[in-house]
């Protein structure tokens, strides 16, 4: 994929997550700002591109703090990443990780990840017990251990503030995958304890997102790619 002016990107995913194992695949997020003069004609430029091996997604910068300031998690933790984890990382791109509370917002964040993480659970529920293929084990306690992930994340997130990528224990995420991959139903009460958790929780987070600040920066971004048609 070749896209000009990426502002930011990264690794994130399970290798960020420190839930890597032999033969996982390596997922790239980032923004970047489309030319500033193609928002002017009848069609405006393409918001995201993405790629599979290796994967890799792109989202236009007004497209990614949209996502952002609706509490969508795999875009917010592009800004909560650690600094070895990004490949490119200019100054629009760090004024963006200067300004990443300021996207957030208490029902967002609950509704996004826990949303996130009851659809996981939906996945696994309707997958069901029985016999299955090997893959499909695999895939089920992937999900199992992204639902924990989810919760996890997104309340330590609704509860501080602050964001940590890396999970700790990774074992013991992959050891709740494979007791989720035999029953379904274990999953169940980890979700209904972070249910009650964020109920019983005053959050750190606002009420609603500052939109501002990132208004602001958005603004910076066009005027740094506009380029004056010639004569």
């Amino acid at each position: 994929m070749t896209v000009k002016n990426v502002l930011l990107s990264g690794i994130v995913g399970s290798t960020a997550y420190g839930l890597a194992r032999e033969g996982s695949d390596v997922d790239r997020l980032g923004m970047f700002a489309a030319p500033t003069e193609d928002f002017h004609g009848l069609h405006g430029p393409k918001e995201t591109h993405v790629t599979t091996k290796p994967d890799n997604t792109l989202h236009e910068a007004a497209k990614w703090c949209r996502l952002a300031l609706g509490g969508n998690p795999t875009v917010t933790e592009l800004v909560w990443l650690p600094d070895e984890l990004y490949e490119v990382r200019t100054p629009l791109g760090d004024e963006l990780i200067g300004i990443r509370t300021t996207l957030l917002s208490a029902k967002r964040v609950r509704d996004a990840y826990l949303g996130y993480a009851t659809q996981q659970f939906k996945r696994l529920y309707d997958r069901g017990g029985g016999p299955s293929s090997a893959d499909t084990r695999r895939r089920t306690a992937k999900h199992a251990r992204h639902l924990r992930r989810l919760c996890h994340q997104g309340f330590e997130l609704y509860a501080t503030g602050a964001l940590t990528i890396r999970v700790e224990d990774p074992d013991d995420y992959h050891r709740f995958g494979e007791q989720v991959a035999a029953d379904a139903m274990v999953a169940l009460p980890l979700l209904q304890r972070y249910e009650a958790a964020f109920d019983e929780t005053r959050s750190a987070l606002p009420d609603q997102a500052d939109e501002a600040p990132a208004e602001a920066w958005l603004r910076r971004v066009r005027a740094e790619y506009f380029t004056r048609p010639g004569p």
